[in-house]
């Protein structure tokens, strides 16, 4: 279903993210990312003079490699557009993550480890959703994902209770898992 009709409006940025996840011949994952920054309008910039509209202002990709622990054992990135000279001189601090598993608490480590002057928020940003799936391509892939509870405490899914569909009281978890249902 569409949204509704949005009163007269004139674009100003759009961001586009995109994620994808591969399988390597040697067992391994690769998930790479991919962000760009549009603007419909002309940006003055003191670096690159006139962003012309429609040109990225930033064009960022990433690309890391996952064993089958969800751990980081390579990294790539490349700035193919952005709005400063020096973006560019943040890449190696990226190298910091290798060697890093993607788990709970994986945005916070993002923060703690390449947060801040450590590193660039646009590439924080896209490395959010590519943990996401990275974790559940993984998880999958490695025949783990029947409740890919194998990591927790509790050893109860992670997915329940975090969104509407997945509340321990309601019908699919009900069916998944009738003995976490915690409904009437």
């Amino acid at each position: 279903m569409p949204l509704p009709t949005p009163v007269k409006r004139n674009p100003i940025q759009t961001r586009e993210i995109t994620v994808s996840a591969f399988r390597r011949e040697d067992n391994n994952w690769d998930i790479e990312g991919h962000l760009i920054d549009l603007a419909a309008y002309d940006i003055p910039n003191g670096y690159r003079g006139i962003i012309p509209a429609g040109t990225p202002i930033h064009d960022m990709k990433i690309r890391i490699t996952l064993n089958s622990k969800v751990e980081i054992i390579d990294i790539q990135l490349d700035m193919d557009a952005h709005p400063y000279e020096v973006c560019p001189g943040v890449i190696p601090s990226f190298k910091k993550l290798k060697g890093e598993k993607i788990e709970r608490g994986w945005n916070r480590k993002l923060t703690e480890i390449v947060g801040g002057v450590n590193g660039c928020v646009h590439v924080v940003d896209l490395l959010r959703p590519v943990g996401t799936i990275g974790f559940k391509t993984v998880k999958r892939e490695a025949g783990q994902d029947s409740t890919l509870k194998e990591d927790r405490k509790d050893k109860s899914p992670y997915q329940i209770n975090t969104c509407h569909a997945l509340s321990s009281a309601g019908p699919i978890v009900k069916s998944r898992w009738p003995d976490l249902y915690t409904g009437d």
